[in-house]
C-alpha cells in the first residue's frame, strides 16, 4: 500500500526543487527543570554557566570563520549576531543573578531566554522579529554545553537527502553545502531569517515556516521541497514525482538557455531599449549580477551595513563597502539607496531620543530619520561620495513624500560635498541624485520632485501598500494587494510622464518589475529601467526581446482606459493569453 500524499504550504525561502529521502533532524531535549543550589555551590554553578558561555563563544567563532571563507565578510556578520547575544547583559547578568539566588543554571537560562524571546515576538518589523530564532539557537548551544555533551550537528549526517528540522542555525546551513544534503524544510523561520539568507546564497532549495513539518514527516519518506512555490510534498504520487522531475529538468534547461542572453541587450523587436538592473543587499552579490547579465545595480539596499552590530558604521566602513561594489560593477552604475531604517533599529546602536513607535512603518524612518539626525546621514553620504571617485555611483533617497524633504536632503548633500572639497578629498562632482517614489504623495507630485533630481525610481512594494491601504504581510488582506489596480497603473504612468517631460529617466525596482506576467505592461508604460533580483534578470530580458514596443504601448493604453478593475483584468487577459 502506498503512503498517503501530503502537501504542506510554507514560505519559499530559497528557489529551486529538491527531491529525495527525508532525514529528520530532531532537536535535543534538555532538562531545564528547577533545582535549588546550596549556598556553598553557587560559585561553582556560576562558573559552570561561564564555561558554557566560553565554549559556545569558541564554537561560534569557528562558524564565523567558515562563513567568511565560504561567502565572504558580509555574510560572516550573520554569525556576529549570535556572538553579540552571548555578550548581552540580558543573558549574562540576568542568568547569573538568578543562579546567585540559589537556582540551577539550566533553569535560570531557560527563564531568561523565554522572556527575551517573548520581547522579540512583540516587535512589528519582520526582520527583527525573526531574531528570536537566533536567541533560541544560542540558548540550545548553551544548554548543550551545560549538559556536558557534544551537540549533534548537520555535519554529522553522512547520507544524501533532504533534511527536515524545527529550525537550523547558520552553521547547520553552511554544513549542508559541504555534505550530501540537497534541500531543507523547517517548522519555523521566515524569508529574512539568517538561515534563509544563507540558503539563497548557497543556492540550496528551501521552504520554511511549515509549522509542524517535523511532526508530519517520517524518516525515509520521499519528499519534494519546492522552493519556488513554498510547498513541501510528502510521499508524492508517481505522477507528481514525474511532474516535479520534469519541472526540474525544464528549469535547468531554461537556465542554460537564458545564460545565452547574458551579453545581449534588453531590446524589443522594434528596437526600443530597456535597461535591466539588479537589486542587491550586499557586495558579494555583484558576481551574481554580472553572471546573470544585468546592466548595473538598480537598487543597493544599504541597510545591510547597519545590521547585526552594536555601534554605528563608520565613514570608512561605508566607503569601503560602496567602493568595493562600484569597482566590481564597472563599467556599469550602482544606485545606492541611503538607509531605509526605522529609529527602533538605530536605537540599538546607541542612537538616543528615538522612542518606540506604535506604527514604525509610518513613523520616523528612512529620509525622515536622515533629516532628523544629519550627522548619521552625513557619515553615510561622505562614504558614498568618496566611493564615487572609484566607480559610477548614484545616490537615491528613500520614502520622499514631497519636495520639501528632497530639498532638505539635497542641502545636507551639498554641505557634505563642501566639507570633502575643503578636506581635499575626491568625489564625483556630477554624481546623479534620484528619488525613490514609494508613497502616493510623491507619485502625485513627481513633476515638482523630478525638477530637483536626476532620476526617479518607483518602489512599487510600498507604493501599492500605501495607495491601497493594504498591509501585504497581513494574511487577512494580502489577497487584495494588487499591482494591476487601475490606481497603481495610473500613478506609474503619472510618474513616467513627469520624468520624461523633464528630460529625466525613470525606473521601477519593486517586486512588480520581477513578475514576468507584468513585463510587457511596464514596458508599455514607458519605464526606462526595470531592476530585479539577479536571477530574474535573464527571464525579464527574454520577454522584452520577444516583445513589440508598439504592442506593449497599445496594451498599456488599453489598460489605462479601462473603466474599472474587472474590465482591466479582462483586457489584460485578452492581450496576454496566447
Amino acid at each position: 500500500m502506498n503512503a498517503k500524499v501530503s502537501i504542506l504550504h510554507g514560505i519559499a525561502a530559497s528557489p529551486g526543487i529538491a527531491i529525495g529521502k527525508a532525514i529528520l533532524f530532531r532537536d535535543e531535549e534538555f532538562n531545564t527543570s528547577k533545582r535549588e543550589i546550596k549556598k556553598d555551590d553557587i560559585k561553582k554553578e556560576i562558573k559552570r554557566f561561564g564555561d558554557a558561555l566560553s565554549k559556545t563563544n569558541a564554537e561560534m567563532l569557528v562558524t564565523k570563520e567558515k562563513i567568511y571563507k565560504t561567502l565572504g565578510k558580509e555574510y560572516a556578520r550573520l554569525a556576529d549576531a549570535h556572538l553579540l547575544i552571548l555578550q548581552d547583559p540580558l543573558i549574562t547578568r540576568e542568568v547569573t543573578k538568578i543562579i546567585s539566588d540559589g537556582i540551577n543554571a539550566e533553569y535560570a537560562l531557560s527563564e531568561v531566554l523565554e522572556k527575551v524571546i517573548h520581547s522579540f515576538e512583540m516587535i512589528d518589523d519582520e526582520y527583527f522579529r525573526e531574531r528570536k530564532h537566533d536567541i533560541a539557537d544560542v540558548g540550545k548551544k548553551l544548554l548543550s554545553h551545560l549538559a556536558g555533551g557534544v551537540r549533534r550537528t548537520i555535519a554529522d549526517i553522512k547520507t544524501e537527502g533532504v533534511v527536515v528540522g524545527h529550525n537550523f542555525t547558520p552553521s547547520d546551513t553552511l554544513s549542508m553545502r559541504e555534505n550530501l544534503l540537497i534541500g531543507f524544510a523547517t517548522d519555523i523561520g521566515g524569508k529574512t531569517s539568517h538561515t534563509a539568507i544563507l540558503a539563497q546564497s548557497l543556492e540550496i532549495p528551501a521552504v520554511v515556516g511549515l509549522r509542524d513539518v517535523t511532526a508530519k514527516i517520517s524518516e525515509g519518506d520521499t519528499i519534494v521541497v519546492d522552493g519556488n512555490q513554498g510547498i513541501v510534498v510528502i510521499n508524492p504520487s508517481l505522477e507528481m514525482l514525474e511532474n516535479y522531475r520534469h519541472e526540474k529538468e525544464i528549469q535547468l534547461e531554461q537556465t542554460k538557455e537564458l545564460e545565452k542572453l547574458k551579453d545581449l541587450p534588453a531590446q524589443t523587436i522594434d528596437g526600443h531599449r530597456i535597461v535591466i538592473g539588479a537589486n542587491i543587499d550586499n557586495p558579494s552579490e555583484t558576481a551574481s549580477v554580472l553572471s546573470h547579465g544585468a546592466e548595473g545595480v538598480g537598487l543597493y539596499r544599504s541597510e545591510f551595513i547597519y545590521f547585526n552590530r552594536s555601534s554605528m558604521p563608520s565613514e570608512e566602513e561605508h566607503y569601503k563597502n560602496y567602493s568595493r561594489i562600484a569597482q566590481k560593477m564597472m563599467p556599469y552604475s550602482v544606485i545606492i539607496r541611503t538607509f531605509d531604517l526605522g529609529g527602533d533599529k538605530l536605537s540599538g546602536m546607541g542612537l538616543e531620543g528615538v522612542a518606540t513607535e506604535g506604527n514604525p512603518f509610518l513613523g520616523m524612518r528612512a529620509i525622515r530619520l536622515s533629516l532628523k539626525y544629519p550627522k548619521i546621514f552625513k557619515t553615510q553620504l561622505r562614504g558614498i561620495l568618496r566611493a564615487s571617485a572609484e566607480g559610477k555611483i548614484k545616490i537615491m533617497y528613500p520614502m520622499i513624500s514631497g519636495l520639501g524633504e528632497l530639498l532638505a536632503a539635497n542641502k545636507i548633500l551639498e554641505e557634505t560635498k563642501e566639507e570633502l572639497r575643503s578636506e581635499g578629498k575626491k568625489f564625483d562632482e556630477n554624481i546623479e541624485v534620484g528619488v525613490m517614489i514609494e508613497v502616493p504623495s510623491a507619485a502625485l507630485t513627481a513633476d515638482q520632485i523630478v525638477a530637483h533630481c536626476d532620476f526617479l525610481s518607483i518602489g512599487t512594494n510600498d507604493l501599492i501598500q500605501y495607495t491601497l491601504a493594504i498591509d501585504r504581510v497581513n494574511e487577512n488582506v494580502a489577497s487584495l494587494y494588487d499591482p494591476l489596480h487601475p490606481a497603481i497603473l495610473r500613478l506609474i504612468k503619472n510618474v513616467v510622464e513627469a520624468a520624461h517631460r523633464a528630460g529625466k529617466w525613470v525606473g521601477l525596482c519593486g517586486e512588480m518589475a520581477a513578475d514576468p506576467s507584468l513585463t510587457v505592461v511596464l514596458v508599455g508604460l514607458g519605464l526606462n529601467e526595470l531592476s530585479v533580483s539577479p536571477v530574474q534578470a535573464p527571464k525579464i530580458k527574454k520577454i522584452i526581446r520577444n516583445t513589440s514596443y508598439a504592442q506593449a504601448r497599445e496594451l498599456a493604453n488599453d489598460l489605462l482606459e479601462s473603466p474599472n478593475r474587472e474590465e482591466l483584468i479582462k483586457r489584460f487577459k485578452k492581450h496576454t493569453t496566447p
